[in-house]
């Protein structure tokens, strides 16, 4: 089974299209994607979850 792909945060936030501040502010409120802190304390996102984020955020608009 292959594991899950791992998005970086800088990744993300090109993907995105927004600064780190904006997409803190974001997360403050709860309305960012899931993220994983890993044990070095990077963050990463799953590209499944990034997509169902992108997807929940359609649907709603």
């Amino acid at each position: 089974m292959a594991r899950p792909q791992m998005l970086k945060l800088p990744e993300v936030l090109s993907e995105l299209g927004m600064s780190r501040a904006a997409f803190y502010r974001m997360r403050a409120r709860g309305k960012a994607p899931k993220l994983i802190k890993l044990p070095n304390g990077q963050l990463r996102v799953r590209r499944a979850d990034l997509d169902a984020w992108w997807r929940d955020l359609e649907a709603a608009a």
